[in-house]
């Protein structure tokens, strides 16, 4: 019952905090600018394809994540990824089945650092757990999708399915090249993501409706080259599967290393992710976020209404509950 309670007294607060904020940012005069954000990796480079996959019965699930930064408190509201779907597999298998995305801090956070790791390496990985706040499901209505074909034949020289074991049998050199149809995905997020500045990691799922039909998820050059966004510091792909998680190896260094041994390959995935900065944003966690998150919205766009159409929302509502999971700690 305290419980309950409690659930009750955050919803009435975040609300009458929310109507407050929209009451003072009424009375503003003129929006205020709002710069568009944009990054991206470029085009796939052929070197890889890894599995990365939602899971379903027979099948395990399998997470590759890749990094980017935000400068700011950003409202991220569409992404794209770019996937390898085996020959023979028709592109419909997509469509009724599923993307689902989660976001990552870097460990340390969100981990638990005084387990023994199962892996080589833990520093520069994703966490342990996700941002349970910025996860948004297809099945739950947070985001909406569409394929776009891009070549029948695409092929890849090296791929990364099955072989993602617990050191020390983590380097299994990768299962070899492929050839299927090049796809992207184009992700909305109709629940905006919103997520201060920090360095993230950004992992994407996908389920096919073709039971013999994995999506691989395909490599992007390393460092990043045109039409890439240059990002420094930028970290290599990692991957995990159930057998695997909480930790996760690095696709190149840890798994496929180098035949013949030397300087082990690395690898950024091919993605993009669009939206809006927020500065005049709160604080997660402070009292007053939901009142001046919701505040600089409506001033940024010129209404609150204004700002869920331009932040691809489903609703006001979703742009509201995008602030309150923003918000809370």
């Amino acid at each position: 019952m305290k419980t309950r309670i409690k659930v009750l007294n955050r919803i009435v607060n975040w609300t009458t905090a929310a109507l407050a904020a929209l009451a003072v940012a009424s009375l503003a005069s003129a929006p205020a600018a709002a710069d568009t954000f944009f990054f991206s990796t470029g085009n796939a480079d052929g070197q890889l394809g890894a599995l990365s996959r939602r899971p379903s019965p027979g099948k395990i699930e399998t997470e590759t994540a890749d990094d980017f930064v935000l400068q700011q408190t950003t409202a991220i509201t569409q992404a794209t990824i770019t996937g390898l779907i085996s020959a023979g597999a028709p592109l419909p298998s997509i469509i009724n089945d599923n993307v689902e995305v989660e976001f990552y801090h870097i460990f340390p956070l969100d981990s638990d650092t005084s387990r023994l790791p199962n892996v080589p390496s833990r520093p520069n990985s994703p966490s342990d757990v996700e941002i349970d706040s910025a996860t948004r499901d297809g099945n739950l209505g947070t985001l909406d999708f569409r394929e776009t074909p891009l070549d029948g034949s695409f092929s890849v020289l090296n791929t990364v399915v099955n072989g993602i074991n617990k050191a020390p049998n983590n380097t299994t050199r990768g299962e070899g090249p492929l050839t299927g149809q090049e796809v992207v995905i184009t992700i909305n997020f109709t629940t905006p993501i919103i997520l201060p500045t920090g360095h993230y990691f950004f992992r994407p799922e996908v389920l096919l409706a073709a039971a013999d039909a994995n999506f691989l998820y395909l490599s992007a050059p390393r460092p990043i080259k045109a039409p890439g966004i240059v990002l420094e510091g930028a970290l290599q792909a990692w991957i995990r599967n159930s057998n695997l998680a909480p930790d996760w190896l690095r696709i190149g260094t840890d798994i496929i290393v180098g035949t013949p041994p030397g300087i082990p390959p690395t690898f950024n995935m091919t993605f993009s992710l669009s939206g809006a900065t927020v500065p005049e944003a709160g604080t997660p966690g402070a009292a007053n976020c939901v009142g001046k998150t919701v505040s600089a919205l409506a001033h940024q766009f010129g209404s609150i209404h204004a700002a869920s159409l331009a932040l691809g929302a489903s609703s006001v509502a979703a742009l509201l509950e995008a602030v309150r999971l923003f918000s809370e700690p």
